[in-house]
């Protein structure tokens, strides 16, 4: 027997529905107002001669909130913005962090943590334990960028720089600009879990401070590579090097090469357009091998010659001495690393395990003797796509042109 209900019935079921699912709602029971957290812009692990670890934090403190240890001008002139440098000992950074809070009135907030600087001690003896602290809480962004340096991280946290309202917000932009290395957490572990496991860090150190300025009234900033051996920190490079690995890792962005052009007085700069590079595998013979394919498009800055950039021998001879400081930088990298090193941050593993994965699973554990001896030839392709509107030397070119 069917059952006929009614629209009255039918709405009384709607209405009933309704009701069930308001007491489904999330509602705000887990909210954090923003006045009872504090917010960390950046974090610094240093190593203590007890043994312990320092956590020092830069923390950021919301409009309405005091800061007593730091103040710093806002760019606009009017107001303080408050950041606060807190620190904690612990045998653990979780250990620390816990110590921390307990001496912070607002609940600490990891969501807008930019930047983690560990100092070099605790690179050498490695970080990996830390770093997967970081990866492990939910709060934290993969994004968040890493860095060593030789100087106490609570030192560097705590310059007050003249442009940004924070150290953290200065390394973070610094890193963005692509100039150098830049590892995230995320990046750092994907190293770690590579087939050779090593890996590499923006190496950061303090500028010195304009003359009659504040000690503190400067900033941080990017100065070469810190290299490892799995996760401990086995030497550093310097920005000319690290140049070429850029080139070995496919991530050069932004470069501005000068030269002296052969039999001529004067300096032709170039600035890069667009750059690609290819690693290539070959195991011939029982010879390991790597050929490197980097192509890149350029475009002429400035010149300083009386040299006529428009002429197509005068572009090819330049072309051809971008090719050789190409290939210098990248020798110059594959002997400091490589070499001496013997830390491979170029991914030649990952390269050799996809392209012959029988052999490599055969020889991997003998990755450590192989890689150094791994014969690199370069094989460069640079264009100079444009010359710019004038020619050759501006003065040069107009004393030509009145008859002198």
């Amino acid at each position: 027997m069917r059952r006929h209900y009614g629209k009255a019935s039918l709405k009384k079921i709607f209405f009933l529905f309704l009701i069930l699912f308001v007491f489904l709602l999330a509602g705000c029971w887990d909210r954090r107002e923003v006045n009872d957290l504090a917010l960390i812009r950046g974090a610094g692990i240093d190593k203590k001669q007890n043994g312990k670890m320092e956590l020092t934090v830069l923390l950021y403190i919301p409009k309405g909130g005091s800061g007593s240890e730091q103040g710093m001008e806002g760019s606009g002139g009017g107001g303080i913005m408050q950041t606060v440098i807190r620190s904690a000992q612990g045998n653990t950074i979780a250990e620390a962090m816990s110590i921390l809070q307990e001496k912070l009135p607002r609940q600490i907030f990891w969501s807008h943590c930019e930047v983690f600087i560990f100092n070099e001690a605790i690179a050498k003896e490695g970080i990996a334990e830390d770093v997967d602290f970081f990866i492990r809480m939910p709060e934290l962004r993969e994004r968040s960028q890493l860095f060593i340096s030789k100087e106490r991280a609570r030192k560097i946290l705590s310059l007050l720089p003249p442009l940004e309202r924070d150290l953290a917000e200065v390394v973070r932009e610094l890193g963005e600009e692509k100039i150098g290395m830049t590892v995230t957490t995320k990046d750092f572990a994907e190293m770690l879990v590579s087939e050779a496991g090593d890996t590499a860090i923006p190496w950061i150190k303090i500028l010195p401070p304009i003359e009659g300025q504040e000690e503190k009234r400067t900033i941080a900033y990017i100065t070469g590579t810190a290299i490892f051996k799995r996760d401990k920190m086995v030497g550093k490079i310097n920005d000319s090097v690290t140049r070429g690995l850029l080139w070995l890792r496919d991530e050069v962005k932004y470069s501005t090469i000068t030269v002296t052009p052969r039999g001529a007085k004067g300096y032709v700069s170039m600035k890069l357009l667009r750059a690609n590079t290819k690693i290539l595998p070959k195991i011939k013979n029982g010879k390991w091998e790597v050929v490197l394919k980097a192509e890149a498009d350029d475009d002429i800055m400035q010149n300083t010659t009386d040299l006529d950039v428009t002429n197509p021998i005068v572009v090819k001879a330049l072309e051809q001495q971008l090719k050789s400081q190409l290939a210098k930088r990248v020798n110059e990298t594959l002997k400091e690393v490589q070499k001496d090193m013997k830390a491979d941050v170029f991914g030649f593993a990952d390269a050799f395990h996809r392209e012959y994965p029988e052999i490599w699973k055969k020889e991997k554990d003998r990755w450590n003797e192989i890689f150094p001896n791994v014969k690199v030839t370069i094989v460069p392709k640079i264009k100079i796509k444009r010359q710019g509107m004038q020619s050759g030397h501006p003065l040069i070119s107009s004393k030509k042109g009145n008859g002198e």
